[in-house]
């Protein structure tokens, strides 16, 4: 967040979470709903046979989790994913992956939640459903608004409840098993075992929920890598015996077809009523991974926002809870949105999901590999075997089951390209938040679009604007006027024919290219009298060559400013006693982009500028594509109200 110098530092999130806890939520994240659905899924695919799948899509994901093991004792904060690939990669990469990573984890919410309520109601009521998910969304960001202690003692409870499922699922299952449904044992191609493991590798994604919880864990850069393995082999072995005793109490083909594949087999194990208990139990748990997820998500949003790669108000950080608690009022809204796309489309969910998923494991496994060798000598307190080697066969084992996916599924094409719809989505909020936010960026996107700007001029600063802004700064003949970011000259023009060939402009800016084009435009006029100086580190100062001044003007160059409390305090060292300063800027920009946050509430904003030895008033104007804040006073050493 780009904050008002001299403020309260944030309130850090605090490491409240054990071992023992942390293994559990593990564990709860992992299995998700993949080990209640996708059993029939893989049934469906490859029959008896896709225990083969299970089996080698396990030992697989045991390797997988040793990777994430190793970076996150490297980097035990709550960024996980982002972070490994921020320091392996650079920011851009970095952003792509978490904005990914971002996409996958409130798709992952929105799925598991939709499928969680067809256990519970599997009818054709879909407005009632959409309510039901709903409120659990907001019920369990409510939880984790109240922080990780109560959030963690919520994750656990449902983590017993989904081992305490299984358990109730295979002890009878094994006693009912039928060999007959097993046989034969090679129904389909021997390939169908490659095309089950795409479907059923959902059971163990998850990893990454871990990660971002590091950063609350208790000694987390040996606790939390040593959960990811456990909890990895522990959801491997659970898989592979639901699957069996679910193909083994039910044959392959009726299970395959289930829309409730447990539920199916909780009628067969069990008389009636304790069957429905099963299945509240079973619902119970699927909604259990809704919660680590949900818990979890949110320290992404916060790792990114802290870099100015997301919006900087996410954050935050509650002063009483020690929550990112904007961060998950944002997924809320998000998901909440996301429930009304996916009701009622699990698989097709499930088939968006499971690529981008490979994209960023695949980038995490690579981030492994440049990091052995950029931070060959850095402390790691677990080492993957076999790292440069085994993180590149991962990539090759998750682009060979994307590739083998996109050749045997008909949809694949119309899946990988809204994949790469999202992608490119993220291209261009990466840029604008680098605009936003990063001054270096300011001025070479300025540089590139000078001429672009100069085009544009009269959509970016209106005639009516730019004729308040004069208005407001009154009689200018014979002044001295600082223009601190005159861009391409567009009010440059009309102030230096106001001040007239007795007063003097200072114009600065940061962006040399849009600098030689107000220069041009001066020149054609005739002035003489406007000073013209590049200042690459405008965001932060006032130009030490700008002399005492009688006023001075900026637009579109607020939100801009790193150090607002720096540069006002220098702009009323140049400016005379009672001299006019009048700022004026875009905000609510495309009326989505939130504003910097001292520009949001007008108090502050007097404030911060009374604390500088100004009065002033604030007027903000609707505009078509953004609005307008107008802030105008003079310097004095009175409290006074300057209207």
């Amino acid at each position: 967040m780009r904050t008002v110098k001299n403020m309260p530092e944030e309130r850090q999130l605090k490491r409240v979470l054990s071992f023992k806890v942390i293994l559990l939520i593990t564990i709860n994240a992992i299995m998700g709903t993949g080990i209640f659905f996708l059993p029939a899924l893989g049934a469906r695919y490859a029959g008896p046979a896709s225990l083969i799948s299970w089996a080698l899509i396990a030992l697989f994901a045991i390797y997988v989790s040793t990777i994430f093991a190793e970076l996150t004792s490297m980097f035990p904060t709550s960024g996980g994913v982002y972070e490994f690939c921020k320091n392996a990669f650079g920011d851009f990469y970095a952003f792509m992956i978490g904005w990914i990573t971002f996409i996958t984890a409130n798709v992952t919410i929105a799925m598991l939640i939709v499928g969680a309520i067809e256990y519970l109601a599997p009818i054709n009521a879909p407005f009632i459903k959409i309510a039901i998910c709903i409120f659990f969304v907001l019920v369990f960001h409510l939880i984790a608004h109240f922080g990780m202690k109560t959030s963690g003692t919520m994750l656990v409870a449902f983590s017993f409840i989904t081992l305490s499922t299984i358990a109730l699922l295979l002890i009878p299952g094994f006693a009912n098993i039928n060999l007959s449904n097993l046989t034969p044992f090679f129904i389909f191609p021997i390939s169908s075992i490659f095309l089950a493991i795409f479907y059923i590798a959902e059971t163990f994604f998850g990893w990454e929920t871990a990660t971002f919880l590091a950063g609350e864990t208790i000694n987390g850069e040996k606790a939390v890598p040593k959960a990811l393995i456990i909890a990895t082999i522990v959801t491997g072995i659970l898989s592979f015996l639901v699957a069996l005793v679910s193909m083994g109490v039910v044959r392959y083909d009726k299970l395959g077809t289930a829309a409730a594949p447990i539920s199916l087999i909780a009628g067969v194990l069990f008389s009636s009523p304790f069957a429905k208990v099963i299945a509240i139990m079973v619902y119970l748990s699927l909604i259990g991974s809704v919660a680590g997820w949900i818990v979890a998500s949110p320290r992404l949003l916060l790792s990114m926002a802290k870099d100015k790669l997301f919006i900087s108000q996410l954050s935050k950080i509650h002063p009483k809870y020690k929550s990112p608690y904007k961060s998950i009022w944002f997924q809320a809204i998000f998901v909440i949105i996301l429930i009304f796309i996916t009701s009622g489309q699990y698989e097709k969910v499930l088939h968006l999901l499971l690529p981008l998923a490979f994209l960023q494991y695949s980038a995490v496994a690579l981030a492994l590999f440049v990091l052995r060798i950029k931070r060959k000598n850095a402390p790691r307190p677990y080492k993957a075997p076999f790292g440069k080697i085994g993180s590149i066969l991962s990539i090759v084992i998750f682009a060979a089951m994307l590739i083998y996916w996109s050749i045997n599924d008909p949809g694949a094409v119309s899946i990988l390209k809204l994949i790469v719809s999202i992608l490119a989505l993220g291209i261009p909020i990466y840029f604008l938040l680098k605009v936003y936010y990063d001054p270096s960026a300011v001025i070479k996107l300025n540089d590139m679009f000078a001429y672009f700007a100069y085009i544009t001029e009269k959509i970016s600063l209106p005639r009516g604007v730019k004729k308040e802004i004069v208005m407001l700064l009154g009689n200018l003949k014979g002044k001295t006027i600082l223009e601190f970011g005159c861009s391409i000259g567009t009010l440059t023009v009309e102030l230096a024919s106001r001040v007239s060939s007795t007063g003097k402009i200072f114009a600065t800016n940061i962006s040399a290219k849009e600098l030689l084009i107000s220069k041009k435009r001066i020149e054609s006029k005739g002035h003489e009298h406007v000073v013209f100086i590049h200042d690459m580190h405008q965001a932060n100062r006032i130009h030490p060559l700008i002399p005492q001044v009688d006023a001075i003007v900026s637009f579109g160059m607020l939100t801009y400013i790193q150090d607002i409390k720096k540069v006002l305090s220098e702009m009323s060292d140049v400016l005379n006693d009672e001299g006019k300063v009048v700022l004026v800027d875009w905000v609510n920009f495309f009326h989505v982009i939130p504003d910097v946050e001292w520009l949001t509430h007008d108090e502050l904003i007097r404030s911060v500028f009374r604390d500088a030895g100004f009065a002033v008033t604030i007027t903000r104007k609707k505009g078509f594509l953004w609005d307008y804040l107008y802030i105008h006073g003079i310097k004095t050493k009175n409290e006074i109200l300057y209207v």
